[in-house]
Parts: C-alpha cells; structure tokens; sequence
C-alpha cells in the first residue's frame, strides 16, 4: 500500500501505525536522556521512573489517535452512542472471528500502557481499583468525543469497559514492580492508653521512641545518647 499526502499519514490507520514505529527509537533515546538526568541529579530509580513516563505517552498516543480517525461519513450521519452494557460485545464475537478478535483486543490495549507504567510512575496509582477509575474515566472522554465530533462511530459502553478491564489487566502485570508505599501513620500501632489525636505529650514521646520514619520505611529509634544519672534513694 502506498501511502499519498499528508492524509495518508496521519489520517489513516496504516499511517498511524507506520509513524508510530518510525518514532519507536526517538523514544528510546528519549528515555535514555531523562535517565542520564535523573542519575546526575541523584534521583532514583532512573530508568524505571524515565521508562514510565515514555511508555505512558508512546504507548497510549497512538492509540487514543487511532480511534479518532474519522470514518467515511464523518460529519454527514447522526452520532451513534450504545448504552446497553455487552450489546455491542455479543454482536462483535457472533460475527467474523478474526475481526472479533482484533476488536477486542485492540480495545484491550488502548489503555494498557497507562495501566502498565502509571503505577511505575505515580505512587498513587499504585492500585487496581484506581487505575480501573481512570482508564475508565480516560475512556468516557474518549468516546464523548467521538460523539460530539460526529466521527462516525458509535461511542459504546462496552469500549469503556475493555479499555478499562485492559488497563487493570496490565496494572496486574507490572504489580510485582510498583514502588513500596509507606504505611500511613494511622495504621502504626499505637503505644497502650493511647489513642489517635492525643494531645497527651507523653503519648508524643512514646509514639517517637516506637518507630522513626524514614524515606525507605521505619527503623527502631536510637537510644538517646546522654542519660541523666540514676537518683540514689536511701
């Protein structure tokens, strides 16, 4: 196939794809600079945090562009939506099967890359329910567009739900990797006769003397280096 014009390459699926290899060493090199940076200035992990932000962005982009190419009748139909959860799903595998799949799992990975790196990337994202949210939230986004901008598609509730389910597949994928998350404050053990929120100083010094928290987690606390000599009795 032979690609003409500037429509050929960004306005068609075969161009999109082509554009998107071409670019795959420039994202490379991408990630290597940001490493380079990140160890100069003595940030870590610098290849995992300058992978994930690169992988976020080169392996979502061309996707998200994909399915805004407009279809042939673009602007001329009315917009299509399908609210009906699997409707569109069942009437996909009942058809051609290798269409079906490509579907399917096309739809799977619009969303991966930012199911797979987010959590790499953003401590706070380091959960499957939240990256459920906001694949799913990414997704609705999406297709409103579709349907405002009269693409001619049809903006269907089973899109959400394979971008969203692809996203928290890979999230499960990369789980083994996520950066440990320190334990919340309120979840220490609390030293006995004591409960949270005291004011009570002495509840202060016992909770200090229990656990000293650090950047990479909790370590016992060290013993004061000067003592006040024992009081005699008689």
């Amino acid at each position: 196939m032979i690609i003409k014009g500037w429509h050929g390459w960004v306005g068609t699926f075969t161009g999109a794809a082509l554009i998107t290899v071409a670019v795959l060493p420039l994202a490379a090199l991408t990630v290597a600079v940001l490493a380079r940076r990140r160890r100069g200035t003595g940030t870590t992990p610098a290849w995992r945090t300058s992978l994930a932000e690169v992988g976020i962005v080169y392996g979502t982009v061309p996707w998200v562009w994909m399915i805004m190419l407009p279809g042939g009748r673009a602007g001329t139909v009315p917009a299509r939506v399908s609210l009906v959860p699997l409707r569109d799903l069942l009437t996909i595998l009942a058809g051609d099967p290798l269409m079906a799949t490509g579907q399917v799992v096309g739809n799977l990975l619009v969303f991966g890359a930012l199911g797979l790196f987010a959590p790499l990337r953003f401590a706070a994202l380091a959960s499957v329910p939240r990256i459920l949210a906001l694949a799913a939230g990414c997704s609705v986004l999406v297709e409103t567009a579709q349907y405002v901008l009269r693409l001619d598609r049809v903006s269907s509730v089973d899109d959400v739900l394979l971008n969203a389910a692809g996203a928290g597949l890979a999230a499960l994928a990369s789980r083994r990797w996520w950066p440990a998350t320190a334990e919340a404050p309120s979840d220490r053990p609390r030293p006995a006769g004591c409960r949270a929120g005291s004011s009570d100083p002495q509840c202060h010094v016992l909770a200090a003397k229990a656990t000293v928290v650090t950047g990479d987690g909790e370590e016992p606390a060290a013993e004061p280096l000067h003592r006040s000599p024992p009081t005699a009795t008689f």
